[in-house]
């Protein structure tokens, strides 16, 4: 059909049908909806919700002191720069406060043996140790350590998904470290 052609007959009366169909929302619909929607929101501000915003950290600038080339320092870097008002420096000089990570480690252990005397099930471990001082040496919160751990069953098998998914949960427990770190800098205050 062309656009100079007439429309087909039948088309005004699908019009017609539509306008009076149960799809069309009419005004009372309209403010029903507007309301629910008004309702919900409340709801979910009443019961202490709130999407995940910038952090308020009591300090203006952080140097993170790790080795800067490891994944775990750039994720930390871009969490931290990315979660609030607080500067990441490149060097420790200028920066009100240095987050000193003394330990950062995997581990990986046997849990289970299958009949054969093979592992059959592995859990992976992440160990960060930290600690937060300020360029005098007082120390704003004091050193703690975040463990995070995560089971797999492997099976000879399957060897490269079992590979690919053990990569996965160390990025995932890496991901979550970074986030706890930065929940606890969140509750440092100055000494």
């Amino acid at each position: 059909m062309s656009w100079s052609e007439p429309p087909e007959p039948g088309c005004a009366e699908a019009a017609a049908e539509l306008a009076d169909s149960p799809l069309r929302i009419g005004p009372r619909r309209r403010v029903i909806a507007t309301f629910a929607a008004a309702l919900a929101a409340a709801t979910l501000a009443g019961c202490g919700f709130q999407l995940r915003g910038s952090a308020t950290f009591a300090f203006e600038s952080i140097y993170i002191g790790a080795p800067p080339g490891l994944p775990f320092t750039q994720e930390l870097g871009r969490a931290l720069a990315g979660a609030g008002q607080a500067k990441v420096l490149d060097s420790p000089q200028g920066a009100q406060v240095v987050l000193e990570i003394q330990n950062l480690g995997d581990d990986k252990a046997v849990l289970s043996l299958s009949p054969g005397g093979r592992a059959r099930e592995f859990l992976l471990t992440k160990r960060v140790d930290f600690l937060l001082r300020d360029a005098s040496g007082a120390v704003w919160l004091p050193r703690d350590q975040i463990t995070i751990r995560r089971t797999y069953l492997y099976d000879d098998t399957e060897r490269l998904a079992r590979e690919i998914q053990e990569q996965r949960l160390l990025a995932e427990m890496q991901t979550d470290a970074v986030s706890q770190i930065v929940r606890r800098l969140q509750a440092a205050k100055k000494p």
